[in-house]
């Protein structure tokens, strides 16, 4: 006969006598009980070979398959993802859980477990059988107060459960059957002789489920009530215990009356076991369940630092010190009760996600992104799109994250155009070029092929490059300042074309040689390789500190479960430039946030001293402003893309309800503005920090060429000057061309 076979005999035996019975007949009932109670002690007591021997064939096989011993595994606990000021950005979970030590758990709530799920846990073993008994008749009778497993049978199936990690293991778990009840006992057996009744009770508040997603008791005090377990009230702790048998038939959330049926209950047999008074559990049951719900969203979705957090998530899956797969490693996150510290500053970040927002809009076929680096420590402070993270396509939402490299948000990333032209002045100042050389810029120009040379030596092809701004002679300054195109083609090509790559490189860019997508080309001083803005905001912090690159982390440090620390993050830098040539490179750049620069003349000057360079590809595909201060450098980027993330050209598009042309779709008018919208909040949080002093400053004005003479020109015609008596011209004084001199 089953477990339930058994209980079904009591029921029916019990329901059969007439309620009206005499003395005798009440006696024999009692006694009939005793026989079928005698049985079940019997099957209790003796030892599980016994049990095996004499149990049904089908009973006996399960027996012998299963394990009587469980090997323990840690619960799933909650990863917590924190802010650099300790403000949480996000939860990852299986099942939303925090483990807490027993003298952290309200003693009221304990009392309350005990009465409703097992009054005489602190006095029996792993089963009681005078409750077994009673639960039988009370069953059959009907009455539902208290069921026949003990807390400690109901933590080894929680357990079971929990450990369960194939079908076949979570069916043997929960299956109704003698065997599972065997096996259980056994185990419970051996947990009360591993443990105290107190690390049982713990464990037990920790494993159980008490609904609306909340695992344990911590996270259902804080869900229900909004409250740590330490903190619970009387009323509180019975309405938590009372979820544990059914967390579905009795969420408050979801079914109230019953909730609050159940919650009366816990209160009834409270004080029918004198742990409270009559008055007080009267005054408690007449009391609304007064829930304060906290919601415990699992993920980045929710976030206000939603692709933040997604990059935080992405990074840590490549931390070897999580495990040695990525999915190990995704596993630890969200199963093992991390605490993981950001680096990303939340009002810096609610700045980057207004301004986005208010210069593209989710349904725009274009994406507006920024990412925020620190100078001299790689720290990342936020980042933010205009496609907010969700499923909801025709609503603009995307999962994938435009602000990272490829391998870390499933962008292809998008040509930088012009901003490049930074790495070529550094790669020119490094060679002690100065910032006073001047070529003759015109409007368009043809170099020929072999005046290029790749990192391997080989030749290129001819470059046609044009002007899109100014033209005419310039120096470093007024050509960086105006990128100018044709100045920098012809300083490319004086530096060498390979030795600006290696530069890139140097600053974090990522430079593919080779195939069809090879960068090594001579257009590389415009931008033609695909990058994101958390790799150019990385780049521009080398001016930015003094001449580091520092490794781009958004983490800090990540704690383990107990609190004991997992690993430690220290910044990740080398000097690329001196700080020399970094200052020369910051006293060009600041020139388009003053007046007359290209970004200052559209609004993006800053009560600090700050430095940036725009970026425009040439068929307007993406504009780039990319600006810094000594404290933050911010990468700004508008570009054409449609739903599937592909690039397509701005020029012609809405964005922002704005019709965007030819002339529009440059970085200083459209990424610019952007930019501003956020660095102008974020000033007021930096200190007016200024660069250091360059070792040359703005060279005058280059002087325009002499014109070569014309050999076939008429000679000059000759003149006579007559000095006065006396008068004589100094040493050295050169009459122009066809004047003579009498007396």
């Amino acid at each position: 006969m089953s477990w339930d076979d058994l209980q079904s005999a009591v029921r029916r035996r019990v329901q059969a006598e007439d309620r009206r019975q005499s003395t005798p007949s009440l006696v024999a009932s009692i006694a009939r009980l005793s026989v079928i109670g005698g049985v079940l002690v019997a099957a209790i007591i003796v030892p599980v070979t016994a049990i095996v021997a004499v149990t049904a064939t089908q009973a006996s096989t399960e027996v012998i398959d299963l394990p009587l011993t469980l090997e323990e595994q840690p619960t799933p606990q909650t990863s917590r993802l924190l802010a650099a000021d300790g403000q949480l950005l996000a939860y990852f979970y299986e099942e939303n859980r925090q483990d807490v030590p027993l003298d952290e758990i309200a003693p009221v709530m304990q009392d309350a477990i005990i009465s409703i799920e097992d009054e005489r846990f602190y006095d029996h073993g792993a089963l009681d059988i005078q409750g077994t008994l009673r639960a039988l008749v009370n069953n059959a009778s009907d009455g539902r107060t208290q069921g026949g497993s003990t807390i400690t049978q109901q933590l080894v199936k929680l357990t079971l459960v929990q450990a369960a990690a194939t079908d076949e293991e979570r069916r043997a778990a929960v299956e109704q059957s003698v065997a599972r009840k065997v096996r259980e006992l056994k185990i419970a057996i051996d947990f009360e002789e591993q443990y105290t009744k107190d690390e049982i009770l713990e464990r037990y508040l920790n494993i159980a489920y008490y609904g609306g997603g909340a695992y344990g008791i911590s996270a259902a005090a804080n869900h229900f009530f909004s409250v740590s377990p330490a903190d619970l009230t009387l009323a509180q702790a019975a309405t938590l215990a009372g979820l544990v048998k059914n967390p579905v038939e009795f969420d408050p959330n979801v079914y109230p009356e019953r909730a609050l049926q159940r919650r009366n209950l816990v209160l009834s047999v409270m004080e029918r076991q004198g742990k409270i008074s009559p008055e007080e559990s009267e005054q408690l049951q007449a009391g609304e369940l007064a829930l304060v719900t906290t919601d415990f969203p699992n993920g980045c979705i929710t976030s206000v630092a939603s692709f933040s957090c997604d990059y935080v998530q992405r990074y840590l899956e490549n931390e070897e010190a999580l495990g040695a797969t990525v999915e190990e490693r995704r596993d630890r996150i969200r199963l093992g009760g991390l605490t993981i510290k950001s680096n990303i500053d939340v009002s810096m970040q609610t700045a980057v996600n207004d301004a986005v927002a208010g210069n593209v809009l989710p349904t725009d076929q274009a994406i507006g992104s920024i990412a925020l680096v620190e100078p001299g420590t790689g720290k990342v402070r936020g980042m933010a799109q205009s496609r907010p993270m969700g499923t909801d396509r025709e609503g603009g939402q995307s999962f994938i994250n435009f602000s990272v490299p490829t391998e870390l948000g499933d962008s292809g990333g998008f040509q930088a155009g012009s901003t490049f032209k930074m790495f070529t002045t550094a790669a020119a100042l490094q060679q002690g070029i100065g910032v006073d050389k001047t070529y003759n810029s015109p409007p368009r120009m043809t170099i020929p092929r072999g005046t290029y040379f790749d990192c391997e030596g080989g030749g290129t092809d001819r470059f046609e490059v044009r002007n899109s701004t100014s033209s005419g002679t310039m120096n470093m300054y007024t050509a960086l300042r105006q990128s100018v195109n044709t100045y920098f083609a012809q300083l490319e090509a004086e530096v060498g074309l390979c030795e600006t790559v290696r530069m890139a490189e140097a600053m974090g860019i990522e430079v593919p040689f080779g195939g069809p997508d090879n960068g090594v080309v001579p257009s590389f001083t415009l931008g033609p390789i695909r990058v994101s803005t958390l790799d150019m905001a990385a780049a521009y912090a080398v001016p930015a500190s003094g001449g580091m690159f520092c490794e781009p982390q958004p983490v800090t440090e990540i704690l383990e479960a107990d609190g004991s620390l997992l690993k430690a993050y220290v910044p990740e830098c080398e000097r690329v430039l001196t700080n020399e040539e970094a200052a020369q490179i910051n006293d060009i750049l600041r020139g388009l946030q003053q007046p007359g620069g290209f970004g200052f003349s559209n609004g993006t000057g800053l009560n600090i001293p700050s430095a940036a360079k725009t970026g425009t590809t040439n068929d307007n595909k993406a504009v780039w402003y990319t600006g810094y201060t000594p404290e933050i450098s911010a990468a700004a980027m508008i570009a054409g893309a449609d739903f599937d993330g592909f690039e397509i050209p701005l020029s012609g598009q809405r964005i922002n309800g704005r019709f965007v042309n030819a002339s529009a779709a440059a970085g200083s008018a459209l990424a610019g503005p952007m930019w501003a919208d956020a660095m102008q909040v974020i000033q007021n949080s930096l200190s007016p920090v200024n660069f250091e002093r360059p070792p040359r400053t703005q060279p005058a004005p280059p002087r325009p060429p002499e014109p070569e003479p014309d050999p076939n020109a008429p000679a000059p015609p000759q003149q006579t000057l007559q000095l006065p008596p006396g008068v004589q011209l100094p040493p050295g004084f050169q009459l122009p061309p066809g004047v003579t001199i009498v007396q």
